[in-house]
């Protein structure tokens, strides 16, 4: 698997496309976090704004194979590990990049009434929770499930926004933890959003593994 992820990884980083993604994000965190305001609103923004973040990091690392490169993958470590090492490539940058953000917020954000680990922690909480929650919405978005790219891209954003809105959804609970907590400064971390939208990113990496490997 560390073979897998290795090359992965460096397809990822070698077409560039994880720039768009990146750049989306900044310009999230650039316009809707002020230095000064309340941390763990600014938290809470930040890591509702990696959701459609992680979602198209996966969707890139789903895709970017040539479909001769594929098989030639799927032949050598089987098309689900290959279908898993994809997916957990394209979950781990944005969960990175997702901690540096925290970590940033944290240090510009008005943290009166509220600790600077307690604020950090969950903070790393809720971008994890969302970033997971992306994930899954770019695992079911993409091949095997959805290999038309309009239907895929349409699916990927109403899936992103649906996800941040609906109730029930890990991402959604996380968000608005952090929001209500911006107004009570409490830092309750969202312990029970982040194994939720880890158990469903588990189980629904074992579904299109599965699929890939009975579909394609």
């Amino acid at each position: 698997m560390t073979a897998l992820l290795r090359y992965q990884s460096g397809l990822l980083l070698r077409s560039q496309r994880w720039l768009a993604p990146l750049l989306l994000y900044a310009a999230f965190i650039g316009v809707g976090v002020q230095a000064g305001e309340p941390v763990l609103g600014a938290l809470g923004f930040s890591a509702a704004a990696l959701l459609p973040v992680a979602a198209w990091s996966v969707r890139i690392c789903l895709t970017q194979e040539p479909p001769a490169a594929r098989s030639v993958v799927a032949a050598a470590a089987g098309r689900g590990r290959a279908h898993l090492a994809a997916l957990v490539t394209g979950t781990a940058w944005p969960v990175l990049v997702g901690t540096v953000a925290v970590l940033a917020v944290t240090a510009i954000g008005d943290r009166r009434g509220v600790g600077g680990l307690a604020a950090a922690s969950a903070g790393l909480l809720a971008a994890s929770a969302c970033a997971l929650t992306g994930a899954v919405v770019g695992a079911l978005s993409s091949r095997p499930f959805l290999k038309a790219p309009g239907w895929s891209l349409t699916a990927l954003v109403l899936g992103s926004l649906l996800t941040l809105v609906t109730t029930g959804s890990p991402a959604k609970y996380a968000m608005t933890a952090l929001v209500t907590g911006a107004r009570t400064a409490t830092a309750d971390p969202p312990w029970l959003a982040c194994g939720e939208a880890l158990l469903l990113a588990a189980a629904t990496a074992a579904l299109a593994c599965r699929a890939t490997a009975r579909l394609e």
